[in-house]
């Protein structure tokens, strides 16, 4: 789980929400899978208009010009990206995403990394933070407008219920170059020690990682 900040700017934002004021917003079950029907109680931005295909298509850009994206994540397929709004007494109960959706494209696509893009202030609504389990339980998270987070997609996950104000985000999902986790990891960390070596050191780890791709590269 990582948070990556200021994958977009302040202005980036503002221009965001403005077009988002705009959009029709319908009920968010319209795209939740059997199991979450019931704990999802959200609206969501019809994917149909055009402002809102032009927003997702802004965010994405950012996304991927985020280097941790490029890095880490490796995505080489999209899902669409969806804009869901809560005001108080929403929520969207513990969940697990499904593991395989249709990408921008129309194409299969299998969910290997989970995003959410806050385009809210902490402060302008109460409650609303991302939950996330992991072997030492919920972690939650509420960043600053323009962050992002990134997160395996099997994992249990929840938005807590909003008590006042209004929570704006955009979420998505990505088919990574690499299926497994801890091999992205590998691959991120070499990266990084790669880049403070020089010489042939920075050759060979150059090769490896090269080498590494190609085995565990998923077209």
């Amino acid at each position: 789980m990582i948070v990556v900040e200021e994958v977009l700017g302040r202005s980036e934002v503002l221009a965001l929400r403005e077009a988002l004021d705009a959009a029709r917003f319908v009920d968010g079950r319209a795209t939740a899978g059997p199991a979450a029907m019931s704990v999802k109680h959200n609206q969501q931005a019809r994917g149909d208009d055009p402002a809102v295909i032009a927003a997702g298509r802004r965010v994405r850009l950012a996304l991927e010009g985020a280097p941790v994206m490029r890095r880490l994540v490796r995505p080489v397929r999209w899902s669409g990206l969806i804009f869901s709004r809560y005001g108080p007494g929403q929520q969207y109960g513990l969940h697990a995403d499904n593991a395989g959706m249709y990408a921008a494209d129309g194409g299969p696509l299998r969910t290997d990394v989970s995003f959410t893009v806050f385009l809210s202030d902490p402060e302008a609504c109460e409650g609303g933070e991302l939950s996330i389990e992991d072997g030492a339980g919920g972690r939650m998270f509420r960043p600053p407008a323009g962050s992002a987070v990134l997160y395996p997609t099997g994992l249990l996950h929840r938005v807590m219920p909003v008590t006042a104000g209004v929570r704006l985000a955009c979420v998505g999902w990505v088919q990574s170059l690499v299926r497994r986790p801890d091999q992205r990891e590998i691959l991120f960390d070499l990266e990084g020690l790669r880049d403070e070596t020089s010489g042939d050191a920075s050759l060979i780890l150059d090769k490896t990682i090269g080498n590494l791709l190609r085995m565990w590269g998923e077209g």
